[in-house]
């Protein structure tokens, strides 16, 4: 497998360093999972893959390798004829970056003319196919509305669309899921497998939820105070993870590792789950316990009546309380 992606930077703003040697290689066709803790760097790390530091007072040292070509040494122009091309951002917070002033159709025709020319017929016909993945409405109804007049998680599907409306090489996921409910958790997870599964887009997922990283991505990148100090692949993670950043945030999961990617797996060889949740609860009277129902949001059966999969785990190594999709 290829490299697609090199990353050697150091950047900060003013005098103050954030990100103090970050190197990592994003393989053709891979998810890394980046995960740290707030403060960990993940946001800066985002505008410098994108180009976009400089915008922010900040600055960067080092390259940023994508394809080949070293997009730090790019002048302004040409950077913006690889953003949103081959290399684009699925934002945080997906409200705050549509204009609330432009229809969703003003928002992909603005996208569309940034990189390609003419519209026509080869313009409808991608609107509708990107709509029809992200399980959006492909009428012009819901084209006319305004970012204001939907939901988050709609929004969210929109700027999905939106990076992927030029087939980008990688996709950077900031946080994708970090303001929806777990059910559209979920959607939005399965639509980044899908597209790196079908389209075989290269996927960059950050998150501080470990649970979500464990499930989705082949890799794992722990990045604490500047630093990414391990890289590891997610099914052997267990058996060689070393530092004390990694471990301890091992420990915050209430089942191990490979009990989540055994399910993960579960979950590629039956897409039609795609509304599972992995939910951990402490029943009444009994050990603490984790509940996997792959076709319920909740309850104590699935469709079909047979009670869900219960996997036991040991109460001490529960830090919080949580559904988490995926």
């Amino acid at each position: 497998m290829n490299d697609i992606l090199n990353v050697r930077i150091k950047a900060g703003y003013g005098t103050e360093p954030i990100l103090e040697d970050v190197q990592f290689d994003l393989q053709q066709g891979e998810r890394l999972g980046l995960v740290g803790t707030s403060g960990a760097g993940k946001s800066t790390l985002v505008l410098a893959l994108m180009g976009l530091l400089p915008w922010r007072r900040g600055w960067i040292k080092g390259e940023v390798v994508l394809e080949g070509v070293n997009l730090l040494a790019l002048n302004e122009r040409q950077a913006r004829q690889v953003r949103g091309k081959r290399i684009a951002l699925v934002p945080q917070s997906p409200l705050s970056a549509l204009n609330s002033a432009l229809s969703l159709q003003a928002h992909f025709e603005e996208a569309w003319r940034a990189h390609e020319e003419g519209g026509g017929n080869r313009f409808r016909a991608r609107i509708k196919e990107l709509l029809q993945k992200v399980r959006l409405p492909a009428e012009g109804h819901f084209l006319s509305r305004k970012p204001g007049e939907i939901s988050v998680g709609q929004a969210q599907r929109v700027v999905l669309a939106l990076a992927l409306l030029h087939r980008p090489s990688v996709l950077i996921a900031d946080e994708p899921t970090s303001a929806l409910d777990p059910s559209t958790q979920v959607e939005i997870l399965e639509l980044l497998r899908q597209s790196n599964r079908e389209d075989g887009t290269t996927v960059l997922y950050i998150s501080h939820d470990l649970l979500s990283v464990l499930q989705l991505c082949d890799r794992m990148a722990v990045l604490q105070e500047g630093r990414i100090v391990e890289c590891l692949p997610v099914d052997r993670i267990e058996e060689l993870a070393r530092h004390p950043a990694t471990l301890a945030l091992l420990r915050t999961l209430p089942v191990p590792p490979s009990v989540l990617r055994k399910y993960a797996e579960r979950r590629v060889a039956s897409p039609s789950t795609s509304q599972g949740l992995l939910q951990f609860q402490a029943p009444q009277g009994a050990a603490t316990q984790a509940s996997v129902s792959p076709d319920k949001p909740s309850g104590g059966t699935n469709p079909s009546g047979q009670p869900s999969e219960i996997i036991p785990f040991s109460p001490q190594s529960v830090r919080r309380s949580t559904t988490s999709a995926y």
